[in-house]
């Protein structure tokens, strides 16, 4: 078993996907950092608070493919965080010139505001494996808006809804995960420049506009106040993912229970020996759904990390912010992960309406137990009717007979409702409520 199956070059493409991993990939990482500073020392330089012949060197010179490796982590290991070994090589990169680089930085500015870019990056991803999920919901929950099955409470039958229902209660849960990623944007993507202590002293009056500066550059936006102990926002984020893989969980959850033998209801795509058993041939395992109920469980711990990760020491802490350099970039990884197994599964979803209506039909009509109380509730009263309807749904359960005929022998229920009332109540494709509309309301939703 490798150390992480994120990493693993057996695992990795199970539990992440190779887009994300190159956000947040040691080059990716270091490229970020070395943006960073370039940009510090282009701002710098048209403000007039390092000669602009440095900040041209720098930005000409300076190179995150050139840094030896090996020595950055070594000096990493002594120092214990990478910016003042990169600095290192990337001044002596850039000449006499690289005296003015890191002008007024610290070592937290450069790699909160790099975790930024990577998250923006990484938010982009997100979004479009959330749009193109909503588009496979939507069109789910269109084709299959009337095709009736059972609903169940407590795992058991409840009332009859549709399978386009159900597909628009997972699509209300996507749009709502897209609307909080349009919102969070503006509290997440503020990037940090501070100096030693978050007060910008070592660079006088110059550091406001400085900071200005960069923020524009990078397009980021800049905060009224450093930030380095006010982690809120990229706990934020964590907290986002840690929801839509919960959500994605329970969509997994559902397809699980689903492919049961006993339900049979619907599949993951068929591929050949996906899902296959080493010794039973007959096996068809929900592997996308346990991929996704996996990355749910944990990001779900993660987000708790990132929250421990907020309470912070004074004005720049000790510890706490090392939390966030494991439990950001593995969330996203996770996350995307997730995201691709949940489009390749509810994309070639197999969907047996065959057996849902048989499932349907399972309990001989009892599933509608409660549209025959509310068609005697007229009669005998709601409380009478329940009790009418409760004897009558007992001796069917017991007998092995359908509602509807012992209803029929009710003379209590007679009195009231001929044979064609009583079968057409203990139909349950007569009784879908609004769930149709339901969905046209959902689909119509932006």
């Amino acid at each position: 078993m490798p150390i992480s199956v994120i990493d693993s070059a057996i695992f990795k493409d199970m539990f992440g996907t190779a887009a994300m991993r190159a956000v947040f990939d040691d080059a990716a990482t270091l490229r970020r950092y070395v943006e960073t500073e370039v940009a510090l020392a282009r701002v710098q330089g048209r403000l007039g608070i390092i000669p602009a012949a440095a900040a041209e060197a720098i930005a000409a010179r300076a190179d995150a493919g050139k840094l030896d490796i090996e020595l950055l982590k070594a000096e990493t290991e002594i120092v214990g965080y990478p910016i003042l070994p990169l600095v290192h090589q990337v001044a002596k990169m850039c000449g006499p010139e690289g005296e003015y680089l890191h002008w007024g930085a610290t070592t937290q500015d450069i790699m909160d505001t790099a975790t930024v870019l990577q998250i923006r990056e990484a938010l982009g991803l997100i979004e479009a494996d959330l749009d193109a999920l909503d588009g496979i919901l939507d069109g789910l929950a269109e084709r299959y808006r009337d095709t009736p099955m059972a609903g169940r409470t407590h795992l058991q039958h409840a009332l009859p809804v549709t399978f386009g229902y159900k597909a628009a209660v997972w699509l209300l849960m996507v749009r709502r995960h897209r609307e909080r990623l349009a919102q969070l944007k503006p509290r997440v993507l503020i990037g940090q420049f501070g100096g030693a202590a978050g007060t910008l002293a070592s660079l006088g009056d110059g550091g406001l506009p400085v900071h200005e500066a960069l923020m524009q550059e990078l397009g980021l936006r800049a905060a009224p106040v450093t930030w380095h102990v006010a982690r809120d926002g990229l706990a934020e984020a964590v907290q986002f993912l840690g929801l839509v893989t919960s959500t994605l969980g329970k969509v997994a959850l559902d397809i699980m229970l689903m492919m049961t033998n006993e339900l049979g209801e619907a599949f993951e795509p068929f591929v050949k020996n996906r899902g296959a058993s080493s010794t039973m041939p007959q096996k068809r395992n929900p592997i996308s759904c346990e991929l996704m109920w996996s990355a749910s469980k944990t990001v779900r711990q993660h987000a708790g990390l990132a929250l421990d990760a907020m309470v912070q020491d004074f004005e720049r802490a000790t510890g706490p912010w090392h939390l966030e350099w494991s439990v950001i970039p593995e969330s996203f990884i996770l996350t995307a992960g997730a995201l691709r197994q949940a489009r390749f599964m509810l994309g070639g979803l197999e969907v047996d309406t065959v057996r849902m209506r048989r499932n349907l039909d399972l309990t001989g009509g009892l599933i509608v137990a409660e549209a025959v109380m509310m068609g005697l509730a007229p009669y005998l009263g709601r409380q009478t009717a329940h009790d009418v309807v409760y004897d009558a749904c007992r001796s069917a359960y017991t007998s092995g007979a359908t509602l509807a005929s012992v209803l029929k022998q009710d003379p209590k229920v007679s009195a009231h409702l001929d044979a064609a009332a009583i079968e057409r109540l203990c139909d349950p494709a007569g009784y879908l409520g609004a769930a149709p509309e339901m969905v046209d309301r959902m689909r119509a939703s932006t």
